[in-house]
Protein backbone atom coordinates (compact mmCIF):
# COMPACT_ATOMS: atom_id res chain seq x y z
CA UNK A 1 0.00 0.00 0.00
CA UNK A 2 1.28 3.07 -0.63
CA UNK A 3 1.43 5.89 1.47
CA UNK A 4 1.52 8.88 -0.87
CA UNK A 5 -2.12 11.00 -0.41
CA UNK A 6 -4.46 11.59 -3.41
CA UNK A 7 -5.77 14.71 -2.61
CA UNK A 8 -9.70 14.83 -4.25
CA UNK A 9 -11.21 18.16 -4.37
CA UNK A 10 -14.99 17.77 -4.84
CA UNK A 11 -17.10 15.28 -3.74
CA UNK A 12 -19.93 14.82 -6.48
CA UNK A 13 -20.17 12.16 -9.05
CA UNK A 14 -16.64 12.41 -10.75
CA UNK A 15 -14.49 12.88 -7.31
CA UNK A 16 -16.66 9.94 -5.52
CA UNK A 17 -15.84 8.02 -8.02
CA UNK A 18 -12.14 8.84 -8.37
CA UNK A 19 -12.20 8.50 -4.86
CA UNK A 20 -13.27 5.09 -4.79
CA UNK A 21 -10.89 3.99 -7.52
CA UNK A 22 -7.92 5.38 -6.03
CA UNK A 23 -9.10 3.60 -2.75
CA UNK A 24 -9.70 -0.07 -3.78
CA UNK A 25 -6.17 0.22 -5.81
CA UNK A 26 -4.62 0.87 -2.54
CA UNK A 27 -3.83 4.34 -2.31
CA UNK A 28 -4.62 6.71 0.47
CA UNK A 29 -7.23 9.55 -0.31
CA UNK A 30 -8.49 12.80 1.30
CA UNK A 31 -11.91 14.07 -0.36
CA UNK A 32 -12.29 17.78 0.14
CA UNK A 33 -16.11 18.31 0.06
CA UNK A 34 -16.90 22.02 1.03
CA UNK A 35 -20.39 21.26 1.74
CA UNK A 36 -22.43 21.57 4.37
CA UNK A 37 -19.50 24.26 5.14
CA UNK A 38 -20.15 26.31 1.88
CA UNK A 39 -23.13 25.62 0.32
CA UNK A 40 -24.27 25.84 -3.55
CA UNK A 41 -27.29 27.62 -5.29
CA UNK A 42 -28.25 23.97 -6.56
CA UNK A 43 -27.09 21.41 -3.93
CA UNK A 44 -29.51 20.72 -1.18
CA UNK A 45 -28.53 17.64 0.78
CA UNK A 46 -25.16 17.11 2.18
CA UNK A 47 -24.90 13.92 0.44
CA UNK A 48 -21.48 13.10 -1.74
CA UNK A 49 -22.71 12.66 -5.18
CA UNK A 50 -25.84 14.47 -4.99
CA UNK A 51 -27.79 14.61 -7.79
CA UNK A 52 -28.73 18.27 -9.01
CA UNK A 53 -30.94 18.14 -12.37
CA UNK A 54 -32.52 15.20 -12.92
CA UNK A 55 -32.42 11.83 -11.40
CA UNK A 56 -31.83 10.13 -14.66
CA UNK A 57 -28.61 8.17 -15.98
CA UNK A 58 -30.42 7.83 -19.82
CA UNK A 59 -30.46 4.83 -21.85
CA UNK A 60 -29.47 1.66 -20.42
CA UNK A 61 -29.44 0.15 -24.02
CA UNK A 62 -25.87 -1.18 -24.74
CA UNK A 63 -25.81 -2.55 -27.48
CA UNK A 64 -27.31 0.22 -29.74
CA UNK A 65 -26.85 3.53 -27.58
CA UNK A 66 -23.38 4.93 -26.98
CA UNK A 67 -24.55 6.10 -23.31
CA UNK A 68 -25.57 2.32 -22.24
CA UNK A 69 -22.30 1.32 -23.78
CA UNK A 70 -20.88 3.78 -21.50
CA UNK A 71 -22.79 2.17 -18.90
CA UNK A 72 -21.54 -1.23 -19.50
CA UNK A 73 -17.78 -0.32 -19.74
CA UNK A 74 -18.37 1.36 -16.14
CA UNK A 75 -19.91 -1.54 -14.86
CA UNK A 76 -16.86 -3.51 -16.11
CA UNK A 77 -14.79 -1.25 -14.46
CA UNK A 78 -16.41 -2.11 -11.13
CA UNK A 79 -17.39 1.69 -10.80
CA UNK A 80 -19.15 2.44 -7.13
CA UNK A 81 -21.29 5.15 -8.68
CA UNK A 82 -22.99 2.45 -11.55
CA UNK A 83 -23.48 -0.30 -8.60
CA UNK A 84 -25.36 2.52 -6.24
CA UNK A 85 -27.22 3.53 -9.01
CA UNK A 86 -28.09 -0.25 -10.06
CA UNK A 87 -29.15 -0.46 -6.84
CA UNK A 88 -31.51 2.44 -6.41
CA UNK A 89 -33.14 2.14 -9.73
CA UNK A 90 -36.50 3.36 -10.28
CA UNK A 91 -38.77 2.69 -13.66
CA UNK A 92 -37.57 4.41 -16.05
CA UNK A 93 -38.25 2.60 -19.22
CA UNK A 94 -35.45 2.01 -20.94
CA UNK A 95 -33.71 4.34 -19.20
CA UNK A 96 -31.74 4.05 -16.11
CA UNK A 97 -32.92 6.28 -13.30
CA UNK A 98 -32.73 6.35 -9.60
CA UNK A 99 -34.01 7.23 -6.04
CA UNK A 100 -32.09 9.85 -5.85
CA UNK A 101 -31.43 10.27 -2.28
CA UNK A 102 -30.91 6.26 -1.99
CA UNK A 103 -28.51 6.62 -4.56
CA UNK A 104 -26.45 9.20 -2.85
CA UNK A 105 -26.72 7.64 0.03
CA UNK A 106 -24.76 4.78 -0.80
CA UNK A 107 -22.17 6.40 -2.52
CA UNK A 108 -21.64 8.75 0.85
CA UNK A 109 -21.73 5.55 3.11
CA UNK A 110 -19.58 3.41 0.99
CA UNK A 111 -16.92 6.30 0.97
CA UNK A 112 -17.20 7.03 4.76
CA UNK A 113 -16.66 3.64 5.74
CA UNK A 114 -13.54 3.08 2.75
CA UNK A 115 -10.48 2.51 5.59
CA UNK A 116 -8.52 4.47 3.01
CA UNK A 117 -10.34 7.47 2.54
CA UNK A 118 -11.12 10.49 4.55
CA UNK A 119 -13.25 12.90 3.98
CA UNK A 120 -12.80 16.65 4.97
CA UNK A 121 -15.62 18.89 4.93
CA UNK A 122 -14.03 22.51 4.05
CA UNK A 123 -13.51 24.59 1.01
CA UNK A 124 -10.42 24.64 -0.69
CA UNK A 125 -9.64 28.02 -2.58
CA UNK A 126 -6.33 27.17 -3.13
CA UNK A 127 -3.60 24.51 -4.05
CA UNK A 128 -1.30 23.92 -1.21
CA UNK A 129 2.50 23.31 -2.71
CA UNK A 130 3.01 20.16 -0.83
CA UNK A 131 0.26 18.11 -2.53
CA UNK A 132 1.77 15.82 -4.80
CA UNK A 133 -1.24 14.24 -6.59
CA UNK A 134 -4.22 16.42 -7.11
CA UNK A 135 -7.88 15.90 -8.62
CA UNK A 136 -10.16 18.41 -9.07
CA UNK A 137 -13.25 17.65 -9.46
CA UNK A 138 -15.32 20.38 -8.47
CA UNK A 139 -17.86 20.00 -11.55
CA UNK A 140 -19.61 23.22 -13.16
CA UNK A 141 -20.40 24.94 -9.85
CA UNK A 142 -16.68 25.37 -8.36
CA UNK A 143 -16.61 28.11 -5.59
CA UNK A 144 -15.73 31.73 -6.92
CA UNK A 145 -12.43 31.45 -5.39
CA UNK A 146 -10.92 28.08 -6.09
CA UNK A 147 -12.40 29.13 -10.13
CA UNK A 148 -9.82 32.40 -9.16
CA UNK A 149 -7.45 30.22 -8.30
CA UNK A 150 -7.89 28.00 -11.50
CA UNK A 151 -8.25 30.76 -13.81
CA UNK A 152 -4.70 31.79 -11.83
CA UNK A 153 -3.06 28.44 -12.96
CA UNK A 154 -4.79 28.33 -16.18
CA UNK A 155 -3.89 31.66 -17.61
CA UNK A 156 -7.17 31.54 -19.98
CA UNK A 157 -10.67 32.10 -19.43
CA UNK A 158 -12.64 29.52 -18.37
CA UNK A 159 -16.07 28.47 -20.38
CA UNK A 160 -19.37 29.39 -18.46
CA UNK A 161 -22.68 28.15 -19.41
CA UNK A 162 -26.12 27.84 -17.63
CA UNK A 163 -28.01 24.80 -16.55
CA UNK A 164 -31.45 24.62 -16.27
CA UNK A 165 -33.12 22.47 -13.20
CA UNK A 166 -36.66 20.87 -13.92
CA UNK A 167 -39.38 20.65 -11.30
CA UNK A 168 -40.86 17.82 -8.93
CA UNK A 169 -44.11 17.13 -8.46
CA UNK A 170 -46.09 15.05 -5.35
CA UNK A 171 -47.43 11.87 -7.15
CA UNK A 172 -50.36 12.27 -5.12
CA UNK A 173 -51.59 15.75 -6.77
CA UNK A 174 -51.28 14.47 -10.57
CA UNK A 175 -54.91 13.87 -12.27
CA UNK A 176 -54.91 10.01 -12.84
CA UNK A 177 -58.44 10.68 -14.49
CA UNK A 178 -56.40 12.34 -17.37
CA UNK A 179 -52.93 10.79 -17.56
CA UNK A 180 -51.96 7.63 -17.87
CA UNK A 181 -49.09 5.27 -17.09
CA UNK A 182 -47.52 4.41 -19.77
CA UNK A 183 -43.50 4.20 -21.95
CA UNK A 184 -43.30 5.61 -24.99
CA UNK A 185 -44.10 3.06 -27.76
CA UNK A 186 -44.67 0.66 -24.53
CA UNK A 187 -41.06 0.11 -23.75
CA UNK A 188 -39.98 0.07 -20.67
CA UNK A 189 -37.08 -1.41 -18.64
CA UNK A 190 -36.53 -5.20 -18.24
CA UNK A 191 -38.75 -6.60 -16.08
CA UNK A 192 -41.19 -3.52 -16.09
CA UNK A 193 -45.11 -3.82 -17.70
CA UNK A 194 -43.95 -0.48 -19.90
CA UNK A 195 -46.28 1.80 -17.91
CA UNK A 196 -42.58 3.84 -16.53
CA UNK A 197 -43.71 7.49 -16.67
CA UNK A 198 -47.04 9.39 -16.30
CA UNK A 199 -48.38 11.22 -19.47
CA UNK A 200 -50.34 14.35 -19.68
CA UNK A 201 -52.29 15.13 -22.62
CA UNK A 202 -52.83 17.92 -24.63
CA UNK A 203 -54.80 19.00 -27.71
CA UNK A 204 -54.45 21.81 -30.25
CA UNK A 205 -55.61 24.57 -28.47
CA UNK A 206 -54.45 23.39 -24.85
CA UNK A 207 -50.89 23.06 -26.55
CA UNK A 208 -51.19 26.55 -27.61
CA UNK A 209 -52.38 28.07 -24.42
CA UNK A 210 -49.71 26.67 -22.43
CA UNK A 211 -47.26 27.91 -25.11
CA UNK A 212 -48.17 31.12 -25.21
CA UNK A 213 -48.44 31.57 -21.18
CA UNK A 214 -44.49 30.34 -21.27
CA UNK A 215 -43.39 32.49 -23.37
CA UNK A 216 -45.24 35.26 -21.83
CA UNK A 217 -43.77 34.14 -17.90
CA UNK A 218 -41.56 36.19 -16.46
CA UNK A 219 -38.34 34.46 -15.99
CA UNK A 220 -35.19 34.85 -13.79
CA UNK A 221 -33.41 38.21 -13.84
CA UNK A 222 -29.45 37.84 -15.53
CA UNK A 223 -27.16 39.23 -13.03
CA UNK A 224 -24.51 41.38 -15.24
CA UNK A 225 -22.09 38.65 -15.31
CA UNK A 226 -24.66 36.54 -17.23
CA UNK A 227 -25.53 38.42 -19.40
CA UNK A 228 -23.55 36.93 -22.52
CA UNK A 229 -23.48 33.58 -20.47
CA UNK A 230 -24.51 30.86 -23.15
CA UNK A 231 -26.78 27.75 -23.06
CA UNK A 232 -25.63 24.09 -23.12
CA UNK A 233 -27.94 23.17 -26.16
CA UNK A 234 -28.42 19.44 -24.04
CA UNK A 235 -29.90 21.48 -20.89
CA UNK A 236 -32.09 24.66 -22.61
CA UNK A 237 -34.86 25.83 -20.34
CA UNK A 238 -38.65 24.80 -21.59
CA UNK A 239 -38.89 28.65 -22.18
CA UNK A 240 -36.28 29.08 -24.34
CA UNK A 241 -37.00 26.06 -26.34
CA UNK A 242 -40.62 27.51 -26.77
CA UNK A 243 -39.50 30.75 -27.98
CA UNK A 244 -37.30 29.31 -30.94
CA UNK A 245 -40.71 27.93 -32.45
CA UNK A 246 -44.26 26.80 -31.62
CA UNK A 247 -43.51 23.63 -33.20
CA UNK A 248 -40.19 23.04 -31.23
CA UNK A 249 -41.54 21.17 -28.10
CA UNK A 250 -44.32 18.76 -30.05
CA UNK A 251 -41.14 17.90 -31.57
CA UNK A 252 -38.59 18.14 -28.44
CA UNK A 253 -39.66 17.32 -25.12
CA UNK A 254 -43.82 17.03 -25.12
CA UNK A 255 -43.71 14.75 -28.23
CA UNK A 256 -46.58 12.92 -28.44
CA UNK A 257 -45.38 9.71 -30.59
CA UNK A 258 -45.44 6.50 -29.01
CA UNK A 259 -48.21 6.98 -26.82
CA UNK A 260 -51.82 6.59 -26.73
CA UNK A 261 -54.05 7.91 -24.15
CA UNK A 262 -55.13 5.53 -22.04
CA UNK A 263 -58.69 7.57 -21.55
CA UNK A 264 -59.25 8.38 -25.18
CA UNK A 265 -57.33 5.77 -26.89
CA UNK A 266 -59.45 7.02 -30.38
CA UNK A 267 -57.67 10.24 -29.93
CA UNK A 268 -54.39 11.58 -30.60
CA UNK A 269 -52.87 13.23 -28.49
CA UNK A 270 -51.44 16.98 -29.97
CA UNK A 271 -48.81 16.67 -27.50
CA UNK A 272 -47.73 15.17 -24.13
CA UNK A 273 -45.97 15.92 -20.87
CA UNK A 274 -44.23 13.29 -19.26
CA UNK A 275 -43.22 12.64 -15.46
CA UNK A 276 -40.69 10.24 -14.50
CA UNK A 277 -40.57 8.40 -11.11
CA UNK A 278 -38.19 10.95 -9.14
CA UNK A 279 -37.37 8.23 -5.93
CA UNK A 280 -38.13 4.64 -5.10
CA UNK A 281 -41.15 5.59 -3.08
CA UNK A 282 -42.96 6.48 -6.25
CA UNK A 283 -44.22 9.57 -4.44
CA UNK A 284 -42.26 12.37 -6.27
CA UNK A 285 -42.18 13.01 -10.26
CA UNK A 286 -40.13 14.94 -11.87
CA UNK A 287 -41.29 17.27 -15.22
CA UNK A 288 -38.95 15.25 -18.19
CA UNK A 289 -37.59 17.86 -20.25
CA UNK A 290 -38.82 20.83 -18.38
CA UNK A 291 -35.63 22.60 -17.18
CA UNK A 292 -36.52 26.56 -16.85
CA UNK A 293 -35.26 29.44 -15.45
CA UNK A 294 -38.82 31.18 -15.04
CA UNK A 295 -39.45 32.75 -11.18
CA UNK A 296 -41.18 30.47 -8.92
CA UNK A 297 -44.69 32.39 -9.12
CA UNK A 298 -44.52 31.91 -13.09
CA UNK A 299 -43.79 28.17 -12.96
CA UNK A 300 -47.05 27.44 -10.89
CA UNK A 301 -49.31 29.20 -12.65
CA UNK A 302 -48.13 27.93 -16.43
CA UNK A 303 -47.10 24.52 -14.94
CA UNK A 304 -50.80 24.52 -13.66
CA UNK A 305 -52.12 24.72 -17.02
CA UNK A 306 -50.51 21.20 -18.41
CA UNK A 307 -53.92 19.13 -18.07
CA UNK A 308 -53.86 16.85 -14.98
CA UNK A 309 -51.76 19.11 -13.26
CA UNK A 310 -54.02 21.76 -12.23
CA UNK A 311 -54.19 20.95 -8.32
CA UNK A 312 -49.89 19.46 -8.43
CA UNK A 313 -48.37 20.48 -5.64
CA UNK A 314 -44.48 20.69 -6.01
CA UNK A 315 -41.67 19.30 -3.85
CA UNK A 316 -39.15 21.77 -6.09
CA UNK A 317 -39.27 24.19 -7.87
CA UNK A 318 -36.51 24.85 -11.14
CA UNK A 319 -33.95 26.83 -11.53
CA UNK A 320 -30.90 28.15 -13.02
CA UNK A 321 -27.03 28.25 -12.00
CA UNK A 322 -24.19 28.99 -13.91
CA UNK A 323 -21.80 26.27 -15.22
CA UNK A 324 -17.75 26.19 -15.56
CA UNK A 325 -15.64 24.85 -17.77
CA UNK A 326 -12.29 24.68 -19.08
CA UNK A 327 -11.00 24.73 -22.00
CA UNK A 328 -9.92 21.41 -22.31
CA UNK A 329 -8.21 20.65 -25.71
CA UNK A 330 -5.86 23.63 -24.50
CA UNK A 331 -4.89 23.03 -21.17
CA UNK A 332 -4.57 19.16 -19.98
CA UNK A 333 -2.74 16.46 -21.60
CA UNK A 334 -4.28 13.67 -22.45
CA UNK A 335 -3.43 11.95 -18.80
CA UNK A 336 -5.92 14.71 -17.99
CA UNK A 337 -3.14 16.81 -16.11
CA UNK A 338 -2.84 20.19 -16.06
CA UNK A 339 0.13 21.33 -18.82
CA UNK A 340 1.64 23.81 -16.85
CA UNK A 341 1.34 22.13 -13.63
CA UNK A 342 1.44 18.55 -14.05
CA UNK A 343 0.48 17.50 -10.67
CA UNK A 344 -2.74 18.81 -11.40
CA UNK A 345 -5.75 16.74 -12.56
CA UNK A 346 -9.20 17.65 -13.72
CA UNK A 347 -12.55 15.12 -13.64
CA UNK A 348 -15.98 15.69 -14.07
CA UNK A 349 -17.83 18.24 -15.90
CA UNK A 350 -15.37 20.82 -15.48
CA UNK A 351 -13.17 19.34 -18.16
CA UNK A 352 -16.36 19.62 -20.52
CA UNK A 353 -18.29 16.40 -20.79
CA UNK A 354 -21.96 16.87 -20.01
CA UNK A 355 -23.89 14.21 -18.21
CA UNK A 356 -23.68 12.18 -15.01
CA UNK A 357 -21.83 8.76 -16.66
CA UNK A 358 -19.87 10.99 -19.02
CA UNK A 359 -18.80 12.95 -15.75
CA UNK A 360 -18.36 9.86 -13.41
CA UNK A 361 -16.30 8.17 -16.35
CA UNK A 362 -13.50 10.76 -16.81
CA UNK A 363 -13.55 10.80 -12.57
CA UNK A 364 -12.56 6.99 -13.15
CA UNK A 365 -9.84 7.72 -15.67
CA UNK A 366 -8.09 10.40 -13.61
CA UNK A 367 -8.17 8.52 -10.87
CA UNK A 368 -6.42 5.36 -12.79
CA UNK A 369 -4.06 7.84 -14.25
CA UNK A 370 -2.67 8.92 -11.03
CA UNK A 371 -3.08 5.44 -9.20
CA UNK A 372 -0.54 4.50 -11.99
CA UNK A 373 2.02 7.58 -11.58
CA UNK A 374 1.67 7.27 -7.47
CA UNK A 375 2.69 3.11 -8.26
CA UNK A 376 4.43 3.05 -10.69
CA UNK A 377 2.84 1.38 -13.28
CA UNK A 378 2.75 1.80 -16.89
CA UNK A 379 -0.21 4.46 -18.07
CA UNK A 380 -2.71 2.65 -20.61
CA UNK A 381 -5.31 4.89 -22.18
CA UNK A 382 -8.42 3.24 -23.40
CA UNK A 383 -8.52 2.95 -26.69
CA UNK A 384 -10.94 5.46 -28.58
CA UNK A 385 -13.03 2.73 -30.19
CA UNK A 386 -14.15 2.54 -26.54
CA UNK A 387 -16.69 5.03 -25.08
CA UNK A 388 -14.45 5.63 -22.58
CA UNK A 389 -11.32 6.29 -24.76
CA UNK A 390 -13.55 8.19 -27.42
CA UNK A 391 -14.28 10.88 -24.59
CA UNK A 392 -11.42 11.36 -23.56
CA UNK A 393 -9.48 11.37 -26.66
CA UNK A 394 -12.29 14.26 -27.17
CA UNK A 395 -11.71 16.62 -24.48
CA UNK A 396 -8.11 16.07 -24.35
CA UNK A 397 -6.88 16.11 -28.40
CA UNK A 398 -9.80 16.06 -30.83
CA UNK A 399 -12.32 18.69 -29.68
CA UNK A 400 -11.82 22.22 -31.71
CA UNK A 401 -10.38 24.68 -28.63
CA UNK A 402 -11.97 27.71 -30.50
CA UNK A 403 -15.54 26.58 -30.37
CA UNK A 404 -15.16 23.64 -27.54
CA UNK A 405 -18.39 23.20 -25.65
CA UNK A 406 -20.11 20.41 -23.62
CA UNK A 407 -20.96 16.62 -24.79
CA UNK A 408 -21.46 14.26 -24.19
CA UNK A 409 -20.49 10.72 -25.23
CA UNK A 410 -22.01 9.45 -29.22
CA UNK A 411 -20.86 7.55 -31.75
CA UNK A 412 -19.47 10.32 -33.65
CA UNK A 413 -16.72 11.07 -31.02
CA UNK A 414 -15.12 7.40 -31.91
CA UNK A 415 -13.02 6.76 -35.21
CA UNK A 416 -15.23 6.06 -38.41
CA UNK A 417 -16.50 2.10 -39.24
CA UNK A 418 -15.45 0.00 -42.21
CA UNK A 419 -18.27 -0.49 -44.61
CA UNK A 420 -20.81 -2.75 -42.97
CA UNK A 421 -22.57 -5.22 -45.41
CA UNK A 422 -26.07 -4.64 -46.48
CA UNK A 423 -29.04 -4.84 -44.12
CA UNK A 424 -31.26 -8.07 -44.34
CA UNK A 425 -34.43 -8.61 -43.47
CA UNK A 426 -35.88 -11.84 -41.87
CA UNK A 427 -36.26 -13.32 -45.56
CA UNK A 428 -32.98 -13.32 -46.25
CA UNK A 429 -33.13 -10.49 -49.03
CA UNK A 430 -31.81 -7.12 -48.85
CA UNK A 431 -34.02 -4.54 -46.98
CA UNK A 432 -35.56 -1.94 -49.17
CA UNK A 433 -36.87 1.68 -48.51
CA UNK A 434 -37.51 3.18 -45.08
CA UNK A 435 -36.43 -0.50 -43.61
CA UNK A 436 -32.85 -0.10 -45.13
CA UNK A 437 -32.36 2.89 -43.74
CA UNK A 438 -33.33 1.88 -40.18
CA UNK A 439 -31.38 -1.64 -40.45
CA UNK A 440 -28.23 0.38 -41.70
CA UNK A 441 -28.57 2.54 -38.96
CA UNK A 442 -29.70 -0.72 -36.17
CA UNK A 443 -26.60 -2.87 -37.56
CA UNK A 444 -24.02 0.91 -37.76
CA UNK A 445 -25.27 0.98 -33.72
CA UNK A 446 -24.64 -2.26 -33.13
CA UNK A 447 -21.35 -2.34 -34.83
CA UNK A 448 -19.80 0.45 -33.01
CA UNK A 449 -20.70 -1.00 -29.24
CA UNK A 450 -19.41 -4.74 -30.32
CA UNK A 451 -16.37 -2.97 -31.55
CA UNK A 452 -15.93 -1.14 -28.40
CA UNK A 453 -17.03 -4.05 -25.46
CA UNK A 454 -14.13 -6.17 -26.95
CA UNK A 455 -11.92 -3.42 -26.84
CA UNK A 456 -12.16 -2.49 -23.37
CA UNK A 457 -12.29 -5.95 -22.13
CA UNK A 458 -9.01 -6.36 -24.03
CA UNK A 459 -8.32 -2.89 -21.87
CA UNK A 460 -9.18 -3.95 -18.87
CA UNK A 461 -6.87 -7.36 -18.95
CA UNK A 462 -3.94 -5.53 -20.13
Amino acid sequence: MSETVLHIIGGGLAGSEAAWQAAQAGVKVVVHEMRPVRKTDAHVTDHLAELVCSNSFRSDDAENNAVGLLHAELRDAQSLIMACADTHQVPAGGALAVDREGFSAAVTQALEAHENITIERQEVTQIPADWQHVIIATGPLTSPALSEAIGDMTGRDKLAFFDAIAPIIYHDSIDLDICWYQSRYDKGAPGSDGKDYINCPMDEAQYNAFLDALIASDTADFKQWEADTPYFNGCLPIEVMAARGRETLRHGPMKPRGLTNAHQPDIKPYAVVQLRQDNALGTLFNMVGFQTKLKYGAQTDVFKLIPGLENARFARLGGLHRNTFLNSPTLLDTELRLKNAPNIRFAGQITGVEGYVESTTIGLLASRFAVAQILGTPINAPPATTAFGALLAHITVNAEASSFQPMNVNFGLMPVLGDLPPPIGEDGKRLRGKARMQGKKIARQQAFTSRARQDFKNWLAS
